[in-house]
């Protein structure tokens, strides 16, 4: 179950002011809250859109990280990510497990806020933007930020945690 929409958020927008770095809050019709419809309809591009997915270990269980990439990537979880959580499968999180680890609900799911025993990997192209856009904690709000500051919520960027989609 995850917390109310406005003490997540509440929570997140602690977590990206204490990075230290300016961000704009974008209000968001929560029907529009995935990537490809939110930019499509608010007019941002995929190249600087990223989402935050959980993922967590099946062999051995209880193992989980949160993974910042791109939306014109794909997260390259039964690779980089498997070799890097040192277990033999993973896979993306369940909505259910996802909200009990961060509180958040799918489509809001951010950097900023976590746990903080949940470790949180950014794939390298994230930073390359001047600015990303990306969840606030709910469906109803985006925040836009330097990518920098993942790295000052304590993120640890990761080369190649995901491959470029195909064209097409």
């Amino acid at each position: 179950m995850t917390g109310s929409d406005d003490a997540v958020e509440t929570r997140v927008l602690g977590s990206v002011a204490a990075t230290g770095y300016d961000y704009q809050v974008i209000a968001c019709d929560p029907e529009l809250a995935d990537t490809t419809a939110f930019c499509a309809h608010y007019g941002y591009a995929l190249e600087e859109s990223a989402n935050t997915i959980v993922i967590a270990s099946r062999r051995p269980e209880g193992r989980n990280v949160a993974c910042v990439v791109l939306a014109t990537t794909r997260l390259d979880v039964n690779g980089v990510v498997r070799r890097r959580l040192g277990v033999r499968k993973v896979s993306f999180a369940p909505a259910e497990l996802t909200a009990a680890l961060t509180g958040m609900t799918m489509g809001g799911v951010t950097a900023f806020g976590l746990p903080s025993d949940l470790p949180l990997w950014v794939d390298a192209r994230v930073m390359v933007p001047a600015r990303v856009i990306f969840g606030a904690g709910s469906r109803k709000l985006k925040l836009y930020i330097d990518p920098a500051a993942l790295v000052a919520a304590g993120g640890v960027v990761v080369e190649d945690l995901a491959t470029p989609l195909a064209a097409g």
